[in-house]
C-alpha cells in the first residue's frame, strides 16, 4: 500500500466534503461569521496535531538526542516553522491560528467563544473535560474529541494520517471552493485578511506542505502493511469527523435564531 492507494480508498469521504452544501449556504455576512466561528476550532486543533507530530518525530527535550529519521525531522520542522511563525499580509510574525483570529476580528465575527474555550482548557488542564463542559455543538465536540483521542493514543503514523489526509491534503481544494464565493458575495465586508489567510493556505498546503506530509506518511509506514491499514482507518474517520463539523456549522447557519454553537 502507499499514499496513492490511501487517496483512492478515501475518495468517497473526500468527495462528500468537497461537495458539501455548506459552501452554497454561506450567502450573507451573518452566514460567513457563523462559518468562521465554527471552523476556527479546526484551525486551532490542527496545531495540536502538528505539535504532537513534532514531539513524536523530533527531539523536543533536553539533553537533545538525534531522534528518528532525519528526513522526517526536516519535513515536520519545516511545516511547524510555517504554521507556527508565518507572516501576515503586513509582514508580522504569527501562527496561522492567530492570523485566523485576526481575520475574524477584521470582519467582526465573534471570537469570545473560542477565547473562553481556550481559557477553560488552561483552567481545567484537561482538554476532554473542557470539551464536555463547553456549549459547543455535538458535531464540534465530536470533531475535537477525535483529534485529541488520536493524539493521546500516540502512534506517530496515525497522528500523521489525521494530519495529512484529514487536514493538509484536504485544505487546498476545500478552501478554493470557499474563497470563490467569498470574494464575490461580500464586497461590503473587510475580507482582506481572511482572503490572505485562505490564499496562504492554498499556496503552502498545495505546493509545499501537502507533498511534504505525503512523504512523511511514506517514511513512517514503509513496508508495514499494518501501519498502512491503520493510516487508512484513521484517515476515513478524520474525514467523517470533518464532515460532522461541516454539518454542525451548516446547522447553525440554517438556524441562526437558535442558540449559538
Amino acid at each position: 500500500m502507499n499514499t496513492e492507494t490511501i487517496n483512492k480508498n478515501i475518495l468517497p469521504q473526500r468527495e462528500l466534503l468537497l461537495k458539501h452544501s455548506l459552501y452554497s449556504n454561506v450567502k450573507t455576512v451573518a452566514d460567513l461569521k457563523c462559518f468562521l466561528e465554527g471552523h476556527v476550532y479546526a484551525v486551532w486543533d490542527f496545531m495540536s496535531l502538528l505539535k504532537a507530530l513534532q514531539t513524536k518525530l523530533t527531539c523536543t527535550t533536553t539533553p537533545w538526542m538525534p531522534t528518528g529519521n532525519p528526513e522526517t525531522r526536516y519535513l515536520i520542522n519545516e511545516i511547524v516553522l510555517a504554521e507556527e511563525t508565518d507572516v501576515d499580509a503586513a509582514g508580522n510574525r504569527m501562527s496561522h491560528f492567530e492570523m485566523y483570529i485576526d481575520a475574524m476580528k477584521a470582519c467582526k465575527a465573534d471570537t469570545t467563544e473560542i477565547t473562553a474555550f481556550l481559557d477553560n482548557i488552561v483552567s481545567t488542564q484537561n482538554i476532554f473535560v473542557s470539551i464536555n463542559q463547553s456549549d459547543l455543538h455535538d458535531g464540534i465536540k465530536d470533531f475535537l474529541s477525535f483529534t485529541f483521542r488520536v493524539i493521546e493514543h500516540g502512534k506517530p503514523h496515525e497522528i500523521a494520517a489525521a494530519f495529512t489526509f484529514g487536514r493538509e491534503d484536504l485544505i487546498p481544494d476545500m478552501f478554493t471552493e470557499i474563497i470563490k464565493n467569498f470574494q464575490e458575495s461580500f464586497p461590503e465586508t473587510n475580507l482582506d485578511k481572511l482572503i490572505y489567510y485562505f490564499e496562504r493556505h492554498i499556496e503552502l498546503d498545495g505546493n509545499e506542505h501537502g507533498p511534504m506530509a505525503m512523504q512523511m506518511i511514506e517514511e513512517l509506514c514503509g513496508n508495514d502493511s499494518q501501519k498502512w491499514q491503520e493510516v487508512e482507518e484513521v484517515s476515513k474517520l478524520a474525514l467523517e469527523k470533518r464532515l460532522g463539523l461541516w454539518n454542525a456549522v451548516e446547522d447553525h447557519i440554517l438556524h441562526l435564531d437558535m442558540a449559538p454553537i
